[in-house]
């Protein structure tokens, strides 16, 4: 998979992630403005509790649209293994002798997305890990504790 059919893929996924939120926020928005919602007594809070979710989601969804302005601005590099890691950087790690696949993202770390008939984790460079790839190369070892636990990482590629 070429980098620019992987951000597109990234694009496609956070925009079907937007319009569930966009139609959720709508619903519930829709919920706390219903004459049904009408508060009966001082104690009913079902009408102020849509809103609240309702502003949730339409920032949530905004969120995801500046997320998918920022991938759609991304000009992918290609790395070599003398290259320094950054952004648009796909690096495949050993974690404790675990094989993964990471992309360095501007933003929705955490985000998993199918990659060469794997998984591969969008992370940012403000992310624990994210920042201790940034300025590696290939082969680069270090040992940190990420989540209680001491591990020890190798960059077995980037590109």
């Amino acid at each position: 998979m070429r980098k620019a059919d992987l951000l597109k893929h990234i694009t496609e996924d956070l925009q079907a992630r937007a319009r569930v939120l966009v139609e959720a926020a709508r619903s519930s928005h829709a919920e706390a403005t219903d004459e049904s919602t009408r508060s009966e007594n001082k104690y009913d809070t079902r009408g102020l509790e849509a809103g609240y979710l309702a502003e949730g989601q339409a920032r949530q969804a905004r969120e995801l649209a500046d997320a998918i302005a920022l991938f759609e601005s991304l000009e992918p590099q290609d790395f070599t293994a003398q290259d320094p890691i950054d952004l648009t950087a796909v690096v495949r790690l050993e974690a404790g002798g675990v094989p993964a696949t990471y992309f360095i993202g501007p933003k929705s770390g955490g985000l998993e997305v199918a990659f060469e008939g794997g998984m591969l984790m969008v992370i940012t460079p403000a992310s624990p890990l994210g920042k201790a790839l940034m300025g590696r190369q290939v082969g680069d070892t270090w040992t940190a504790k990420m989540g209680g636990v001491m591990t020890t990482y190798r960059i077995v590629s980037v590109r």
